[in-house]
């Protein structure tokens, strides 16, 4: 353990502080030393988890933003069809002489556009979901720095 003291200028008292560091001239003994390194483990392991939920957190967000857009899109897909079908019934219908037919298959085909589009939405924000990239980088370097503590990596 070293000692360092710095003066205050203002009202002239001497203050003590204390640093701890792991060198060689370090008097603690290996019990202390295992416990401080056992303490760091369990307070590194508790930091990337909780980097591990934040990025989780965030990529659940997105793949239920695309869930949803590819929900809407089945419904308007399904609204499409029904209108579609109603449609082609009054068309087929109407080539005898009534026009009827022609404004709902204009109707289906606006669902149809609606569909499309969420379905493009959704695509998009599925595109955004992926692995926790942060955690796997600083796990990847715990683990270099747990295969070699004395290097400056």
């Amino acid at each position: 353990m070293s000692t360092s003291y710095s003066s205050e200028s203002n009202s002239g008292s001497a203050r003590v502080q204390q640093a701890s560091a792991v060198g060689p001239s370090d008097d603690r003994s290996l019990g202390e030393l295992v416990a401080s390194a056992t303490s760091d483990i369990s307070t590194l392991m508790r930091k990337e988890l909780a980097l591990a939920k934040v990025e989780i957190k965030q990529e659940a967000v997105n793949a239920g933003k695309g869930a949803a857009g590819f929900g809407a899109a089945a419904f308007t897909g399904l609204l499409a069809l029904i209108f579609l079908s109603i449609a082609l019934a009054y068309g087929i219908g109407n080539l005898l002489g009534d026009h009827t037919g022609l404004g709902f298959l204009v109707v289906g085909l606006l669902y149809l556009i609606v569909a499309g589009i969420a379905a493009l939405v959704g695509k998009k924000s599925l595109k955004k979901v992926g692995p926790p990239e942060k955690t796997i980088e600083t796990l990847k370097d715990d683990v270099a720095f747990a295969k070699h503590p004395t290097s400056n990596s």
